[in-house]
């Protein structure tokens, strides 16, 4: 408070004195005793009042006390379960709960991790995956500017994601692993990895490859072999010592058979394993008779064309072959689709060829493209000529009808580069994308189908497409959601089948019954996307004819019904409307094989190095009496006092109107009460 202010009050409190004499004593005969009370109660009013039109600041300090926080991350995938540490994980629980050394000392944050990190709220340890690696990145988004050791209850191993040691590194906080399982190293062969294509060629040799390794320091041999039902289609003898702890068993199997086919790899178990699950492996591969192959053809050289060909070709039922533009001519009919790239006046035979034969094509312009020849060639739309490029992002239309097409979260995708101007059609289209330039959202297409009697074709207005593919990579880690989308639209417009109302999109078969999901897309009578519509699953187990019901749930701008909780087996399945009698019909496998069960020992060199590297220390699960205290004592753990000091103006303080009005009562109810009033 500055000397100024205090001299205000000084000056404020006479001012209320002098007021309330003079109000009180001036040219009033009564006693002394009778108004020395209303003299004060009128001063301490006028003295209030004064004070608020002053609103002197005052500084309040306030001194509250943080605990660190104790991070709990439980590991909650099914191997936990499957090592027979699920009830000590519980025991712990209620013992870290019940420690009062702890909580005193300790804000306690519970967490449960399988394939995401998510809050504690009950244990099942039914998680089908494990990835600590993503724990690790989710907890150091949360608690990157606080002091939180971190207890990790885990078994250590990991079923997918990056290696947890490095993204341990990055997370900045002691950890405490807290090891579940048996350490002890038992005598165990097991079928490391299996390698086989997803789809194989009518009448074609197909490659199998697998690793099976072994742990143990004896001398012995033993039979892999693969069977299909009850006949053995492969088998082979293999040995391994002390020094010889891997082989690799390549060979082919014939596909002389359209659909899905299953398969199981064995290696035929040592009597004295203690885990025979990891002995097996259950694969599948869908022989087709027909493969899609397209020419994607350019006049010149592009990062787009190899994105394109690696993008199309992650699906072994499709291969691309470049050509220039008068390389095809004579071969259309050796191919189902045409991907022409930035065409010029050097296409124009090319052109007239697909014209006569009604090909398929998918146009992909650029700064390079002569929109001269193009708007010549094409009868189907135009675009003003310009000198003049533009940037543009895209945005998704929830209301594509054609075929399924999900969000690749377009809005973190570069812009592509192409020629300035609207396009302008002559027949009905389907958008798919559309233009966004800058922050406003256009209704031009920047990527669009349509059907022409029984012909299909694409247009996309813009290059370096590359990119794209690129930013999903760094999005997610991986090509595989932009892939899909692309090798949709070739899927549409390789092909010539008439587009349906319900769209189903489910693969033949899944290896475990992890992510088994079917989707659909459900259009009206003018084939615009649904969402009011109803969608129901009957599905049938073709061994057991256990028949069950689940419905659609709505996600954007796609129906799924999650079928994660289905035993292996072999399954068909009926999808029907609600309020319109359609229905379509399907059928899958799913095969025996649960990730999570192919361990039997705990990884604890790796835990504790982690511990090591963040300045922790691991313990095992039945010590943890020692963790607890060795925690409550660590003097790097204390609580923090913190003083914050704030600036409190007098206006903010509700008790000095509660002082006016209570001498303002008394003062009222004393002149009322000796007859003043």
């Amino acid at each position: 408070m500055s000397y100024q202010t205090l001299l205000y009050i000084i000056l404020a409190g006479i001012a209320a004195l002098l007021l309330a004499l003079f109000q009180y004593k001036y040219k009033t005969k009564s006693a002394s005793n009778k108004t020395a009370l209303f003299v004060i109660l009128r001063t301490i009013t006028l003295f209030s009042v004064f004070l608020l039109l002053i609103n002197p600041e005052f500084e309040q300090l306030t001194i509250t006390t943080e605990k660190p926080t104790l991070v709990v991350a439980v590991d909650n995938s099914s191997s936990i379960k499957h090592l027979n540490q699920d009830d000590k994980v519980n025991q712990f629980l209620i013992a870290l709960k019940e420690n009062t050394a702890i909580n005193d000392r300790f804000t306690v944050d519970l967490y449960s991790f399988g394939s995401l990190l998510q809050s504690l709220d009950t244990l099942g340890f039914s998680e089908n995956q494990t990835n600590i690696s993503s724990a690790f990145s989710s907890l150091h988004q949360i608690y990157k500017n606080t002091v939180s050791p971190t207890l990790l209850i885990t078994d250590g191993n990991q079923t997918f994601g990056n290696d947890y040691e490095f993204s341990a590194k990055k997370y900045n906080q002691e950890i405490y692993p807290i090891i579940l399982g048996d350490t002890t190293l038992y005598v165990d062969i097991k079928l490391q990895q299996l390698n086989v294509n997803k789809y194989v060629f009518l009448k074609n040799k197909f490659p199998v490859e697998a690793i099976a390794v072994y742990s143990g320091n004896s001398n012995f041999s033993t039979t892999f072999q693969v069977t299909q039902g009850n006949a053995v289609v492969f088998s082979k003898i293999v040995s391994f010592s002390k020094t010889k702890t891997s082989e690799v068993i390549s060979f082919n199997l014939p596909a002389n058979k359209v659909g899905v086919h299953a398969y199981k790899a064995t290696l035929v178990p040592i009597n004295t394993e203690k885990n025979k699950v990891n002995n097996v492996r259950d694969f599948a591969v869908e022989v087709i008779d027909q493969k899609t192959n397209v020419a994607l053809v350019s006049a010149l050289l592009h990062p787009d064309l190899g994105a394109l060909k690696k993008s199309i070709e992650t699906n072994e039922q499709r291969s691309v072959t470049l050509f220039k533009p008068n390389e095809l001519l004579g071969k259309l009919d050796d191919f189902q689709l045409v991907i022409v790239y930035q065409p010029d006046n050097s296409f124009s035979q090319l052109f007239a060829e697909m014209k006569d034969v009604n090909k398929n094509k998918f146009v992909i312009t650029g700064t390079k493209t002569d929109w001269t020849f193009l708007n010549a060639q094409s009868e189907n739309y135009r675009q003003d000529i310009t000198s003049q490029t533009e940037d543009y992002q895209a945005h998704l239309n929830t209301s594509y009808s054609a075929f399924i097409v999900e969000d690749l979260n377009f809005v973190s995708l570069p812009p592509l580069v192409s020629s300035f101007g609207a396009p302008e059609f002559s027949v009905p289209l389907e958008t798919l994308l559309y233009k966004t330039i800058g922050n406003f959202k256009t209704d031009e297409p920047l990527l669009a189908t349509f059907e022409v009697g029984s012909k299909r074709e694409a247009i996309l207005f813009g290059e370096n497409i590359w990119r794209w593919r690129a930013q999903n990579y760094l999005n997610t880690e991986n090509f595989n959601e932009f892939d899909n989308f692309f090798g949709k639209i070739i899927q549409y417009l390789s092909s010539n089948k008439r587009k349906n109302r319900l769209e189903l999109d489910f693969d033949s078969f899944y290896q475990g019954a992890t992510n088994v999901v079917i989707k659909a897309h459900y259009f009206n009578k003018n084939y615009e996307f649904d969402k009011t519509e109803a969608l129901s699953l009957s599905i049938e187990n073709k061994d057991n004819t256990l028949v069950k019901a689940v419905p659609f749930l709505l996600n954007n701008n796609v129906y799924e019904a999650d079928l994660n909780d289905l035993p292996a087996g072999e399954y068909s399945f009926t999808v029907r409307t609600k309020s319109e009698n359609i229905s379509k019909a399907g059928q899958f496998k799913i095969l025996e094989y649960s990730v999570e069960q192919q361990f039997y020992n705990a990884n604890a060199s790796k835990l504790e190095y982690i511990a090591k590297n963040s300045n922790g220390q691991s313990y095992y699960i039945d010590n943890y009496s020692e963790m607890f205290n060795n925690l409550s004592e660590n003097e790097a753990f204390k609580p923090l006092q913190k003083s914050n000091k704030s600036t409190v103006p007098l206006i903010d303080w509700k008790y000095l109107l509660a002082l006016i009005a209570l001498s303002l009562s008394v003062e009222w109810f004393l002149r009322k009460y000796k007859g003043l009033i």
